[in-house]
């Protein structure tokens, strides 16, 4: 099968990204819902803007998302869509190396309030279709571990007490750390597969109760009135996970 483009619509809470002629094998992202480490608040784990304001090209193949402080285009491209996160640090605070935001990468829920339809095609109840890259290649994500950027352990471990962060209750620390910021989930027939990654990580997690995949973008050290970019991928396309990753350590030069 040749390439897909990937029409990009919009959502309440963010870009919902479709195959043209492929509609059924859509995903949404929540951009955004999570802060981690004094990112944008002071805090170790706090609640990200919900709501953005958008707009979308005439095509679908260009999106813009708004929030006070940053700005997410999205590029329709060639199996995937490119991303690029611009963000200011307009708080009274400095960001450390750490400090990142959390959109969230999901097929929809059967049970939401929010107005979506669920893509049945990339749910993962059993958690035996979600994938990682780790250090000993790449491994099955499960349950609702974090595992954190090997490079950043260390750092990340300082703010620990007793071993425990303030979100370890809903969200354990895995002893396996994370290669690169990249989740891949395959298709129930492991025909397609779809994946959000960032150039800048610090956590991948996921199978929350949207059935989602959070890779959270690091976006420190940023000091007061800084403004930085970073840049990151939706893939969505027919094709194997380790297709994915290639494509993913290609295109970011790891």
């Amino acid at each position: 099968m040749g390439f897909v483009m990937i029409n990009i619509g919009e959502w309440e809470q963010g870009f919902e990204f479709s195959p043209v002629q492929f509609n059924s094998k859509r995903m949404y992202l929540w951009f955004y819902e999570w802060n981690l480490f004094n990112a944008v608040y002071e805090g170790q784990h706090t609640p990200g803007y919900q709501t953005p304001s958008k707009m979308l090209d005439r095509e679908h193949y260009q999106g813009k998302l708004f929030h006070p402080n940053m700005n997410l285009l999205a590029d329709s491209t060639k199996d995937s869509v490119d991303l690029l996160l611009t963000i200011t640090n307009d708080t009274n605070h400095d960001w450390p190396q750490i400090a990142s935001i959390i959109p969230c990468f999901n097929p929809g829920g059967l049970d939401s309030c929010i107005k979506v339809v669920p893509t049945l095609h990339f749910f993962d109840d059993a958690h035996e279709r979600t994938w990682f890259l780790g250090k000993d290649g790449v491994e099955g994500l499960e349950g609702h571990a974090i595992h954190f950027d090997e490079k950043l352990r260390e750092e990340i471990n300082e703010q620990a007490c007793e071993g425990k962060f303030g979100f370890s209750e809903k969200w354990p620390t895995s002893e396996r750390n994370a290669s690169i910021g990249l989740i891949v989930r395959e298709s129930c027939d492991k025909s397609w597969v779809s994946g959000i990654g960032w150039e800048q990580f610090v956590v991948v997690q996921a199978h929350n109760p949207w059935r989602c995949m959070h890779v959270s973008i690091c976006v420190g050290p940023l000091k007061q009135g800084q403004t930085k970019e970073i840049k990151g991928k939706v893939y969505l396309f027919p094709g194997s996970k380790e297709m994915c990753f290639e494509k993913f350590l290609g295109e970011f030069g790891i």
